[in-house]
């Protein structure tokens, strides 16, 4: 079984280079400049343990691998990504390869099933980081995070057991989920505060705007009958112990996927498939989400209009919403 990992960022890069230094066999797709550096130096991974370089198989698209029947294909692309890289996946083989999908979001799946028949979700917690071409961080030492997975839309087959005792071996704790949904819904409600990192940074004005933020998708969620209870999930304090999660360089990691996408200046992040998806829901059904609503919209003007983390408060936020209600 070869690991081909779509998108050699924080979380797919991380996991391409535990896989490969548990003797899996593995090749990355990585676009740009990251891709460029990792063809030329190897991938470049420190942990508060190691700082290691290695040397994987790398390419800038799917077309320049050969993909076969038996790969699992391990889709970590931001979720704004999802389409335009399975296309191309698709087109590159006559191949349907298995897809993991290690990604936040709920909507990835849903993309996934109309292009390929073998579809696995995965709750993804994992701390992780990429701001510099051609390196990744890791942040846990006991374990690197939590990768469970299950078949889409329901079940585990063989191949499930397959992938999570191949991630067992490489550092992470991998459970098979018969109901993997229920797990993502419970991640998503904890992702819903990255937009509120990307717009406000990294201050404590912005934790009870995260707070409410999350119990407003709680309340959506619960109103609309779609399960999301899962206590473990919730509570990123507990996992962050249990993964002995440390620091690099005497820092620890500081903001969340989308915050990294705002530093680097990507351009784009994925608010409208977190954020958006609260929002989408609450349309659907008669609701408001008004605070998801705000914060989907001034993330995407984060990155759009080029500004960095920080430039409008919590408070300022709280307002408009107000005064829009």
């Amino acid at each position: 079984m070869r690991f081909v990992i779509y998108g050699a960022g924080a979380i797919g890069g991380v996991a391409g280079a535990r896989l490969h230094q548990s003797g899996h066999e593995v090749a990355l797709i990585a676009r740009g400049a990251h891709g460029e550096a990792i063809a030329q130096h190897g991938l470049t991974l420190i942990t508060p343990e190691e700082h290691t370089t290695l040397r994987i198989p790398v390419a800038q698209t799917p077309y320049e691998l050969q993909i076969n029947a038996d790969d699992v294909v391990m889709l970590a692309t931001k979720g704004q990504d999802t389409w335009d890289a399975l296309t191309a996946l698709r087109a590159a083989t006559d191949e349907r390869p298995a897809l993991v999908l290690l990604q936040n979001g709920v909507e990835n799946e849903r993309i996934a099933l109309r292009l390929f028949p073998d579809v696995y979700g995965a709750l993804v917690m994992s701390p992780t980081a990429h701001v510099e071409p051609g390196t990744v961080l890791a942040y846990g030492t006991s374990y690197t995070g939590t990768l469970d997975i299950g078949r889409y839309p329901t079940g585990i087959d063989a191949l499930t057991e397959q992938v999570c005792a191949a991630l067992e071996r490489s550092r992470y704790e991998s459970i098979p989920r018969e109901d993997i949904m229920v797990y993502k819904y419970a991640k998503m409600i904890t992702n819903l505060g990255n937009a509120v990192q990307a717009v406000c940074g990294l201050g404590p004005d912005a934790k009870e705007l995260t707070q409410r933020v999350r119990a407003e998708g709680r309340a959506v969620l619960s109103a609309v009958g779609i399960p999301h209870d899962v206590p473990d999930v919730l509570d990123i304090n507990v996992q962050w112990k249990r993964w002995g999660a440390g620091e690099i360089d005497g820092r620890p990691r500081q903001g969340g996927s989308t915050w990294q996408s705002i530093t680097r200046g990507t351009g784009s992040v994925e608010s409208d498939y977190l954020n958006g998806e609260i929002v989408l829901l609450a349309r659907q059904n008669g609701l408001e989400a008004p605070l998801n609503e705000t914060l989907q919209r001034l993330a995407q003007e984060t990155a759009r209009g080029g500004h960095q983390p920080g430039w409008r408060s919590a408070e300022s936020i709280s307002q408009d919403v107000a005064r829009a209600s």
